[in-house]
């Protein structure tokens, strides 16, 4: 078995994609894997714990550690700011477990060019208008707001070849994309260069 350092995963894609309900999945399935929490300028909501959902900074505590390059991407949506907190994904991983996050295509280029072992994952729909079915079905949004999220996610799908892989999450089969993403996970802790010599060693003795 592998031992030392976990690995860190990129999910990301268009809004609609399914990012949400695939990574749920994929943490209740591996017990190794954890989710990459954020720090946040907005308040608490009903039921949001410190250190669990977000890390809840202020404004001035935010931009701070912006400024000290203690963020590995950040950005700014409804008046709040949003980053990933480097400490913590360099403790999660010290202590050998996987991350897992999912930022926008932006936020996760970002993340590539601070953290190069980063491992990237576009995750697509089988077919483009699929995006407006399942944005629609949300029912949480106004027409001119799901017109917006469509054109960003035109840009979005510009970059697919920045990633390393990339997964098509196809209407109505779900546990394909999930077995994907697992398989993805898996492989990458297999490659050769994450044995030590050590470990390599261990497996020729008699």
């Amino acid at each position: 078995m592998i031992t030392g350092p976990g690995l860190l995963f990129v999910v990301s894609g268009p809004s609609g994609a399914g990012k949400d309900t695939l990574v749920d999945a994929l943490l209740a399935r591996l017990p190794r894997l954890r989710y990459s929490i954020s720090a946040t300028t907005r308040a608490p909501r009903a039921g949001e714990e410190e250190g669990k959902h977000y890390f809840f900074l202020s404004r001035d505590a935010f931009e701070r550690r912006l400024a000290a390059g203690e963020l590995l991407e950040w950005r700014e949506y409804n008046g709040n700011l949003y980053g990933t907190p480097r400490d913590y994904i360099e403790r999660t991983i010290a202590q050998g477990y996987d991350l897992i996050m999912k930022p926008e295509v932006n936020g996760a280029l970002a993340v590539k060019a601070a953290y190069a072992d980063a491992v990237l994952i576009f995750l697509a729909p089988d077919r483009f208008p699929i995006l407006r079915e399942r944005l629609t079905a949300r029912r949480t949004e106004t027409t001119e707001q799901i017109a917006r999220r469509l054109e960003i996610a035109e840009e979005e799908m510009k970059f697919v070849r920045s990633f390393d892989y990339i997964v098509v999450n196809a209407q109505g089969r779900p546990q394909e994309a999930i077995g994907d993403l697992e398989a993805i996970l898996r492989a990458e802790r297999c490659r050769i260069h994450r044995y030590t010599e050590e470990t390599i060693e261990n497996i020729r003795r008699p």
